[in-house]
C-alpha cells in the first residue's frame, strides 16, 4: 500500500490534503481521482471563468506529482465581436 495526497489548484477547495489516503497502487489511486473528479465537475465548470484553469493532482508521499487533471476555460474570441457579426 503507497501513501498519496490530493492537491486542488484553486476554489473552494483548493490546496493540499493533510491526511494522506492509502491506496494499493498508482492504479488504485488513478481511479478514485477520476472519481472524485467527476463529482465535483458540475460545480466546477459551473462557477469556471474564460481563462481560468482548474486542477487536482494526485501527490505521492513526497508531495511530488504523480497524475494531474485540469479543466480550462479558454475565450478564443471577444464576445462582443460575436454580438457585432450578428452571432455568427
Amino acid at each position: 500500500m503507497s501513501l498519496y495526497f490530493f492537491r486542488i489548484s484553486t476554489g473552494r477547495y483548493s490546496g493540499a490534503a493533510d491526511q494522506p489516503y492509502e491506496f494499493e497502487d498508482s492504479t488504485a489511486a488513478w481511479t478514485e481521482m477520476t472519481e472524485v473528479c467527476a463529482n465535483l465537475l458540475g460545480s466546477i465548470s459551473r462557477n469556471l471563468k474564460p481563462n481560468a484553469k482548474w486542477s487536482m493532482e494526485l501527490l505521492d508521499e513526497n508531495k511530488e506529482p504523480v497524475f494531474r487533471i485540469s479543466l480550462v476555460g479558454e475565450a478564443l474570441c471577444r464576445a462582443d465581436t460575436r454580438a457585432n457579426a450578428g452571432g455568427r
